[in-house]
């Protein structure tokens, strides 16, 4: 299976500890979606050998809000893989309100594999490389 044009979906709820001073979901709770959506992704198509090998750590967020989310509404995560360098590999999420599918943020995450023995950088086989990513691409930062 070719991860990279796979998309996976995670659906969730607004909760009221998601609500900021403002009366609609916090900044910092879209990242969170942002990350739980990746690893739901990893965790359902990397094999336990995969998922034992390779760790991720992210590198960078950047994270579009385009509409606010409020208590109660139904959210789905829609995630994929996009480009890799030999250091990074770039995944995209939009964040969806689920009842009229607007679409209510966009995110490119930067994720670095390491080995989780160590902590360190590690290379990526290019079996997985291949499946786990579009062609490669410039980094941006």
């Amino acid at each position: 299976m070719n991860i990279a044009s796979t998309r996976h979906e995670v659906r969730t709820r607004v909760e009221a500890g998601d609500i900021d001073q403002l009366g609609h979901v916090n900044n910092l709770v879209y990242l969170r979606w942002v990350q739980e959506a990746a690893i739901s992704h990893w965790r359902v198509l990397a094999s336990a050998e995969e998922q034992a090998s390779v760790a991720w750590v992210v590198h960078r967020h950047e994270i579009d809000y385009l509409r606010p989310a409020f208590v109660g509404e139904a959210i789905t995560l829609r995630t994929w893989v996009g480009g890799a360098t030999p250091a990074t590999f770039e995944r995209l999420t939009e964040i969806v309100r689920s009842g009229d599918g607007q679409v209510l943020a966009r995110a490119r995450t930067l994720w670095c594999p390491i080995d989780p023995a160590t902590g360190r950088l590690r290379r990526i086989d290019d079996g997985l490389r291949a499946r786990a990513s579009v062609a490669e691409r410039a980094p941006s930062s």
